[in-house]
């Protein structure tokens, strides 16, 4: 594996002999051994495919399409293209990368509540139809900067608005001035598109109002001559077949009972976090280490004691790949690599970015075997976090990734339509062995 780094494009390890990601970390670390300690990503493109399957399988009636926020690494990119999803873009820079892996203009979504007009303006260039316009405001700029637009109507919901005070989208009230509104104005309202968080604990009253009035809302249009035929119901999806088999059940009878295949409405649903959070893992270095004691003169050096508590210094913290704890999301506890002193117990501890920060808190409490300045740990669902700096993964020696698949997969994956010779055309292969 030496050298390959210094390749141009990507590079994607393939495993054979029984090889596993787990080993690819191992080789990784133990290539660092005699240099600098760097922090490092693997990624698994298995994970996309076994995702990806998975979604087919449990809701083969809700097209996918990726929010490109989630992840914006090419190589996620042009995996998730070569599988027929769509995508959801914020803006313009998102827009150019999805196109520049030939996704078809028809295939996105330009979201975002406030739109920059030079966003707009890209949209309207580049062909890009279907746009999400939440209040009259927007429906202004749309009409005036990209007047053939198709437009999604953002509806609110109850459930996303218990969950945040910056709800975002138009009320069932406020619908029939904002269809009126843009009937005036000569813009096309084609949709509805609405959101509700994973965090949700009733999932079958809050699709039920949500649909609801969304059916409302395509009958208001269709009043008014609009040809009303796209619901996006948004994400929520954690990456969890079983939280995917629960959201199934509760909208299923409800898309059958408001939006029937017969009607004609093409239902969308944004799965980002479910195709990438299992598929990066995150190796960090312990850089620092220090003991303390919630009272001094009970603490017994070495001992495993509830008193003794240690605080871990990491070489990446939350203004790096952990940036989604800033956001108000929990890191999960990493797993120790290849520690060997097991026997010893395990202490309260926490886990501290560089930057000597109070902020910069990535764990705030866990049970771990005492540790090293040298050792690593491994984070895995990372693929959602450090969302700034897994943009420009392979081109920064701070970080870099390594991607990963296995034989099998990597034949299913081109079975699939994800080609070696176009969409891959990137990419280097290597072999990996056990």
């Amino acid at each position: 594996m030496k050298g390959l780094a210094d390749k141009p494009g990507y590079i994607i390890e393939l495993l054979e002999g029984g090889a596993t990601l787990e080993d690819v970390i191992d080789g990784r670390i133990c290539e660092q051994a005699l240099v600098e300690k760097s922090a490092f990503v693997v990624g698994d493109l298995g994970a996309l495919m076994r995702q990806h399957v998975c979604w087919q399988s449990v809701v083969p009636q809700l097209q996918p399409y990726y929010p490109v926020k989630c992840n914006s690494s090419p190589v996620v990119i042009e995996v998730l293209a070569s599988l027929g999803l769509g995508f959801i873009c914020a803006n313009k820079t998102e827009v150019s990368l999805v196109l520049e892996h030939g996704v078809p203009p028809e295939n996105i979504i330009l979201s975002g509540v406030c739109k920059q007009l030079a966003h707009i303006k890209h949209a309207a260039k580049n062909n890009i139809q279907h746009l999400v316009c939440e209040n009259e405001a927007e429906l202004s700029k749309i009409s005036r900067l990209h007047p053939s637009a198709k437009l999604l109507l953002q509806l609110t919901t109850k459930a996303h608005a218990a969950e945040t005070s910056m709800a975002f989208g138009f009320s069932l009230k406020s619908c029939r001035h904002l269809l009126e509104a843009a009937k005036e104005l000569g813009v096309q309202v084609v949709g509805v598109t609405f959101h509700i968080p994973s965090s949700c604990q009733d999932l079958q009253q809050a699709y039920t109002h949500a649909l609801s009035d969304a059916r409302c809302v395509f009958d208001m249009g269709m009043d008014l001559g609009f040809n009303m035929n796209i619901l996006d119901i948004g994400g929520g999806f954690t990456g969890s077949e079983f939280q995917l088999k629960q959201v199934e059940s509760a909208v299923r009878p409800l898309l059958d009972a408001y939006f029937p295949p017969l009607s004609g409405v093409h239902v969308l649903a944004q799965p980002g976090s479910f195709y990438v959070a299992s598929a990066f893992s995150l190796a960090v270095n312990v850089i620092g280490k220090k003991m303390v004691a919630r009272h001094w003169d009970s603490i017994t050096q070495g001992v495993n004691s509830e008193d003794t508590e240690f605080l871990y210094y990491m070489n990446e913290g939350v203004y790096g790949p952990f940036s989604c704890k800033l956001l108000g999301n929990s890191i999960a506890a990493p797993s120790v690599h290849k520690h060997v002193r097991c026997a010893d117990g395990v202490y309260p501890s926490s886990l501290w970015g560089p930057s000597l920060d109070q902020l910069d808190q990535v764990v705030e409490r866990c049970l771990l075997p005492e540790l090293s300045v040298g050792d690593w740990l491994c984070f895995s669902n990372m693929g959602v976090c450090g969302l700034e700096e897994f943009t420009c993964l392979s081109g920064s020696p701070q970080l870099p990734v390594y991607y990963t698949v296995s034989t099998c997969e990597w034949y299913e994956m081109q079975e699939a339509g994800v080609a070696l010779d176009s969409a891959m055309k990137n990419f280097s292969m290597v072999q990996y062995s056990a």
